[in-house]
């Protein structure tokens, strides 16, 4: 079974979606894993779309982060593409919630924050931990 999602230009999209100017996004990352998901060796879409698709398990387990949140209140950071088209502001924001400490950042960027935003986000993080 063949899906776009595992598509060439699929991928290149869900790493220059919402990156302004798109053409700052380096091809190495979209290159290497288009090479990866689109091996021809028997099975290597399968495997992909299954990563895909157990998505909502993760989802399942967020009232189990959400209470350890909670419960042990641990420093947090969120550095998040304002512009990604699968993890929206609103679930960076919704952190929060959970952790009122919690430093929440957002890039005018997407999904790929570190192609396009490495130093800032290194710089955010070197920050956090002093």
């Amino acid at each position: 079974m063949y899906s776009t999602t595992v598509s060439r230009e699929t991928t290149i999209w869900q790493y220059t979606h919402g990156v302004p100017g798109g053409s700052a996004v380096s091809p190495d990352g979209y290159s290497l894993d288009d090479y990866y998901m689109n091996l021809n060796r028997p099975g290597a879409h399968e495997i992909q779309l299954d990563l895909f698709r157990d998505y909502r398990n993760n989802v399942a387990l967020y009232p189990e982060f959400q209470a350890y949140f909670r419960t042990h209140r641990p420093p947090f950071l969120a550095v998040w593409g304002k512009n990604d088209p699968f993890f929206l502001p609103a679930g960076a924001h919704a952190f929060k919630r959970d952790l009122p400490q919690a430093v929440v950042r957002f890039l005018d960027t997407g999904h790929f924050a570190l192609e396009t935003h490495a130093e800032e986000i290194a710089a955010a993080i070197t920050e956090f931990l002093d």
